[in-house]
């Protein structure tokens, strides 16, 4: 493992997008989208599920308040129940003091304030904090003295706390309440919700670990894993570092802890004494896992956190599991829109190759932990192939989940839909035609919100001597090579056109910049040219440079001194590709989909009408004459994308079911094409990514 390749995100207040495609996508996060979600995590929303969040707090902080009295609390009866609670009956005033919603409902407000932080940083905001702070405080005042925090067992059986940690989440919400608390005191200085989130883990780290008396348990749900590394990142406290290493290392050995932990609680083993649950990738250590398996977000969550863990403590056998792991879901399960779980059994991975377009799961959240774990892999080794999935993630799937106006969200994110089936068919119950206002079961909206507020950390990482350029995203930035500072200005007409520059504002430093050649780009072109001949009257207008030039992994590294006027520029050629699938994969024979720099395509019916499949694309004739795809600009709900104009055929069906074989009656038809992530905000219709050649 070469440490000096090794890097970290730059801060987010050190860069200010200015890109036209992302800086809407940020604007809508911040005016619509986290107000939205502030409804919703108040149960505002009229004709939305409600989320409970802040009644589950509130109820929460009662407890702890009778409690200092000395008063008696009567635990309500459905807090026997250790799953989803029960919801008030129709037409009835819920319980005050009862919890309601899933065991992870905590984690909901959690990735709320996260992404509330981001926007902070990115922009300082008095009313906006002081809506967060209501939520922060709320947080704190439902922290039991001992520094437990869940508001599940708060108010239901405490002394159960950390008896089902397979099922349970309490430290997923540990988690996610860590990276909000890390996030919080970067935006704004306070350590209210740090302090909670250390007294919390200090908690569970006094109730698991190898030591006599504790439990040798780990999380059902992972994130705690990245989410502590983080925290000792914040606070410099190894205790953390150690707690989020016992997790990983603990993971999956015999005899398995949920195996054991089923025992205690009910008497037996749940799957088989040797079983340890591949749905929670416990099945075996985890520097031993070959293939990613179990539900796709905890898998993505817990490569992550072993990525981290791999860059920071020099572990080669963890980097290798890593780079194992991530062939397994990205090169044989991952959908061409960067999506990973193709079963909505489990929301887990399917085997090799198995990537279904109507049944496809996909979930928004396991698209967003594959951007998680790409990030985290280009950190400990720059390759552009986790830069290109990092890139399809964020450009097709991440953005599917959420709409065009932020009021509504994708759960599961199929490549095909036939409203009439989704609404008919049992097998496409999970597959929802529109996208909803919100979900009992709400990860997806508050995680999209916080990583598209993050988004300047998966644009650029830096080492000491070395910026890394993994999205062309349009922006400011200031950068240290080599202990100087340097400020710079990366300009784009990018995702629509290849064309960028990254040239130096300000200040004098000697080091490397690495800009990523994007796999989509069959031709890339990229120069180093220097702006200071200007100051000389006569010169040229701008001239070579003398800074060396060489390629690695998909970067191209620029290494020289840097100063005011230096610029690097980029040409990427951005043609449309039409991509077939591995003959392996059953589902796509005989059907291609499209693809022009980042952005896969699709096929809607309210452009195409409604049997798109019986159109199919004359695959030999556009690979031979690819000019005959058109390119225009559409609006659609409201933004101008590229589509692309694809001449195909039409069939004209038969009566009767069976015929004896012919060559199907066709005519001529043109398929208009549009960004996976902005089909259905024009109502409902059809949609196909992968068309019949």
């Amino acid at each position: 493992m070469d440490k000096t390749m090794q890097s970290r995100p730059l801060p987010l207040r050190a860069v200010r997008v200015t890109d036209s495609f992302w800086q809407r996508e940020m604007d809508l996060v911040r005016t619509e989208v986290i107000p939205y979600q502030w409804e919703a995590l108040n149960d505002r929303v009229p004709g939305a599920a409600p989320s409970w969040w802040m009644h589950n707090m509130r109820a929460a902080a009662r407890r702890n308040a009778a409690r200092r009295a000395g008063k008696v609390w009567t635990v309500p009866a459905q807090a026997e129940k250790l799953s989803f609670q029960p919801l008030p009956e129709k037409g009835t005033q819920p319980d005050p003091d009862a919890f309601y919603g899933f065991v992870f409902q905590d984690s909901d407000g959690y990735k709320w304030l996260e992404a509330v932080s981001y926007q902070l940083m990115r922009r300082p905001d008095a009313a906006l904090q002081a809506t967060a702070q209501q939520a922060v405080d709320a947080v704190c005042a439902a922290q039991e003295p001992d520094g437990y925090l869940d508001t599940y067992y708060t108010l239901g059986l405490r002394e159960k706390a950390f008896t089902n940690l397979r099922d349970h989440h309490e430290l997923y919400c540990l988690g996610h309440l860590a990276e909000a608390a890390v996030a919080w005191h970067q935006a704004t200085g306070r350590d209210d919700l740090l302090r909670a989130a250390m007294r919390f883990a200090d908690c569970c780290a006094a109730q698991l670990g190898r030591e006599p008396g504790k439990k040798p348990g780990y999380p059902g749900h992972e994130i705690a894993e990245m989410a502590l590394i983080r925290l000792w990142e914040e606070t410099g406290e190894r205790r953390f570092l150690d707690q989020a290493l016992y997790f990983i290392d603990e993971r999956g050995r015999r005899p398995f802890w949920f195996d054991e932990e089923a025992r205690l609680r009910e008497g037996a083993a749940w799957g088989g004494p040797t079983d340890g649950s591949a749905y929670h990738q416990a099945n075996a250590p985890v520097r031993e896992q070959t293939e990613a398996q179990g539900h796709a977000v905890r898998a993505m969550y817990l490569y992550s956190g072993m990525a981290d863990a791999a860059r920071l403590t020099g572990d080669d056998a963890l980097a290798a599991a890593c780079r194992r792991l991530w062939h397994s879901a990205a090169d044989e399960k991952r959908y061409v829109t960067g999506g990973v779980g193709a079963t909505h059994v489990g929301e887990a991975f399917s085997r090799p190759w198995d990537l279904p377009s109507d049944t496809a799961y996909s979930e928004t959240c396991a698209s967003i932990g594959l951007a998680f774990f790409a990030r985290r892999m280009l950190q400990l080794e720059p390759d552009s192939r986790y830069a290109d999935v990092m890139e399809e993630a964020l450009y097709n799937t991440v953005l599917s989940g959420m709409a065009l106006d932020g009021h509504s969200f994708f759960y599961v994110n199929p490549l095909s839909c036939d409203p009439e089936a989704c609404r008919t068919d049992a097998r496409l119950a999970h597959v929802k035609p529109v996208r909803q206002k919100w979900f009992g079961c709400a990860c997806c909206p508050p995680n999209i919100a916080r990583i598209v507020s993050s988004l300047p950390a998966y644009a650029y990482t830096a080492s000491e001597n070395t910026l890394y350029v993994h999205l062309f995203v349009g922006s400011e930035l200031n950068v240290t090579l080599n202990g100087k500072p340097l400020r710079l200005r990366m300009t784009t007409a990018m995702p629509w056109d290849g064309e960028a520059s990254l040239e130096v504002l300000e200040g004098s430093a000697e080091g490397t910049v690495a800009v990523r050649v994007p796999g989509w780009s069959r031709e890339a072109r990229m120069s180093a040219v220097t702006l200071r001949s200007l100051l000389t009257p006569g010169t040229p207008e701008c001239a070579a440079d003398e800074k060396a030039q060489t390629e690695k992994d998909g970067y191209v590294y620029f290494t020289g001194t840097w100063e005011k006027g230096d610029r690097i520029e980029i040409f990427l050629d951005m043609p449309v590709r039409m991509l077939k699938a591995n003959a392996r994969v059953p589902e796509l024979a005989g059907q291609v989909c499209f693809r022009r720099g980042p952005f896969t395509y699709c096929a809607e019916g309210a452009d195409n009408g409604p049997d798109l499949a019986l159109c199919r694309v004359d695959a030999e004739r556009l690979q031979a004459f690819p000019e005959n795809i058109a390119q225009e600009p559409l609006d659609v709900g409201g933004i101008t994308v590229t589509a692309l104009k694809v001449p195909a055929l039409k069939a004209v069906p038969d009566d009767a079911l069976y015929t004896e074989w012919a060559p199907d009656v066709e005519s001529p038809c043109t398929l208009t094409l549009i960004p996976y992530f902005a089909w259905d905000n024009r109502g409902e219709n059809p949609m196909r990514v992968w068309l019949r050649r």
